[in-house]
């Protein structure tokens, strides 16, 4: 597979299509944040979207960079809607049009409520796309997460603006889907793609039957040919190592509790961490605490060569996390020619055969 962005939109110009004849020439792909660790996955997809002719805008919330290095090459041409000129010039034009400012407000009163509303910048954020897709002629919009991005998507919609759509990742819109307002969204959708079936299936709780057949699944994929011939496991060991997000939801901490235990029988054990995150501390304070300095190496955010090598260098890669979507380190591992282990959970088990 190439990846879900392509197989989303480009399996669906029916539905997304608009009226005149070129069907889905100008897409604008929005995101929360851009470029981020957690969307590293948009570049292929806008590369492969791209490589199939499509027009595609890559448009954030919010412009940012939390990798300690700029890894996304698709940074350049990421069009941000919020900065403080930029939301300020928002309300200047919303006050001579005030029917389209309260009607976005209606909405988003409906969708988060009267804190959610103060708290959110939802307001701005959509008067700023409604006006930039009219000027660039956007025929579709497609949202990736079921958050802030989707919410925008939707209220772009209540002001006359393109259909869209949207994919659902997880965990977060599984955790919270009537915070979310997952029901609202879904039905104004033109359609919704879930990257497995478990999250079909629990898109499919929060909405009636006769939504049910717009949520697609498409599998996340990867570029194939981005993965050449593997090298040979390395002897010794064993040497592990594990990469994402050093967040709650990814089980690192339970993983250094495990190396602990195995540590006095598997003297050559080795791990290698590979990422960063809110929770570095909490990580290195329990390495520490185990003494396990010796057996944990963490490397930090690294780049595709960087990840590359840590995956040649391990005999396995290993993924503890307590909640997920559908990980593509999985995939890429696997490409790579290393074994994985994996908790049983949501779509992992659509990946991973015990």
């Amino acid at each position: 597979p190439q990846n879900n962005q392509t197989a989303s939109l480009g399996t669906q110009k029916t539905a997304a299509a608009g009226s005149g004849d070129d069907g889905l020439e100008k897409i604008t792909v929005l995101l929360n944040k851009h470029p981020s660790s957690a969307n590293l996955f948009a570049d292929g997809e806008v590369r492969c979207l791209r490589k199939l002719g499509y027009d595609i805008a890559l448009t954030a919330l919010e412009s940012t960079l939390d990798l300690g290095g700029d890894l996304n090459p698709e940074s350049e041409a990421t069009h941000s809607l919020r900065g403080r000129l930029r939301e300020l010039a928002v309300h200047l034009r919303a006050a001579a049009k005030p029917l389209s400012f309260f009607t976005v407000v209606y909405w988003a009163i409906r969708l988060d409520g009267w804190l959610g509303l103060l708290r959110s910048r939802h307001v701005a954020d959509v008067l700023a796309l409604d006006r930039w897709m009219r000027r660039h002629g956007i025929r579709h919009l497609h949202a990736h997460f079921g958050t802030n991005s989707a919410t925008v998507a939707l209220l772009a919609r209540s002001l006359g603006g393109p259909r869209y759509s949207f994919t659902v990742h997880g965990p977060e819109e599984f955790d919270a889907p009537l915070a979310l307002s997952l029901r609202d969204k879904v039905e104004g959708a033109a359609f919704v793609v879930a990257i497995s079936s478990f999250g079909r299936s629990q898109l499919c709780r929060w909405v009636a039957p006769s939504h049910w057949d717009k949520i697609k699944v498409v599998h996340c994929g990867i570029e194939p040919d981005r993965f050449p011939d593997p090298v040979p496991l390395p002897q010794g060991g064993p040497h592990l190592v594990a990469i994402g997000r050093f967040s709650a939801q990814k089980g690192f901490g339970l993983l250094v509790e495990a190396i602990a235990i195995a540590a006095p029988a598997l003297p050559n054990l080795r791990l290698t961490l590979v990422g960063d995150g809110e929770l570095r501390l909490q990580i290195k304070g329990l390495i520490n605490k185990y003494g396990l300095g010796p057996r944990i190496t963490l490397t930090g955010w690294q780049d595709e060569t960087g990840v590359r090598k840590a995956l040649d260098s391990a005999q396995a890669l290993i993924l503890p996390s307590f909640a997920e979507g559908l990980p593509m380190v999985l995939m890429e591992a696997m490409a790579n020619g290393r074994p994985v282990i994996a908790t049983a959970i949501a779509g992992v088990p659509e990946l991973v055969n015990r």
